[in-house]
This record gives structure tokens, C-alpha cells and sequence, in this order.
């Protein structure tokens, strides 16, 4: 299994955090929705896309919101 995260922006004002994983074809169909699963409940993580390569090996795009923090606080200049 190897991630790669990059990230890019599809929509306004929406900036999207997504991570590449390579799944192995000895990998069960229940230890993939595991490994999935923990992914999304841990990590923020959505399922973007999934392909089946013609020898078994998977190929998996998550992805999750990056939510940037604005400061609120503003002080007016001191006279």
C-alpha cells in the first residue's frame, strides 16, 4: 500500500485535500472496507474514486476538505 496526498482546488472556495493509495490484489474485499472505514472515521477521509486494474490491484482516490481559519479578531490602531 502506498499513499500520495497533493491537492487541488475543484470548485470556489472549496479547497480539496486527496490522498492516492494502491491496494494489493492479496487483499481481501473485507480488509479494504476496513482499512477504508478507518480511514473515514479517523482521518476526515471520503471516498473519491475507485479502479480495478486488470490484475486485481486496486486503486483508491480519498479525499477531505482543508478547512483554512480566518482570524476574527481585528484591533483598531491605538491613537
Amino acid at each position: 500500500m502506498s499513499p500520495r496526498a497533493d491537492r487541488r482546488a475543484p470548485g470556489r472556495g472549496v479547497e480539496w485535500e486527496f490522498q492516492r493509495l494502491t491496494l494489493p490484489r492479496e487483499l481481501s474485499r473485507n480488509v479494504v472496507t476496513r482499512l477504508l472505514v478507518e480511514r473515514a472515521e479517523h482521518g476526515g477521509w471520503e471516498l473519491d474514486s475507485v479502479r480495478v486494474s486488470p490484475d486485481g490491484t486496486r486503486r483508491v482516490v480519498l479525499r477531505r476538505k482543508i478547512i483554512r481559519l480566518r482570524p476574527t479578531l481585528h484591533l483598531a490602531p491605538q491613537i
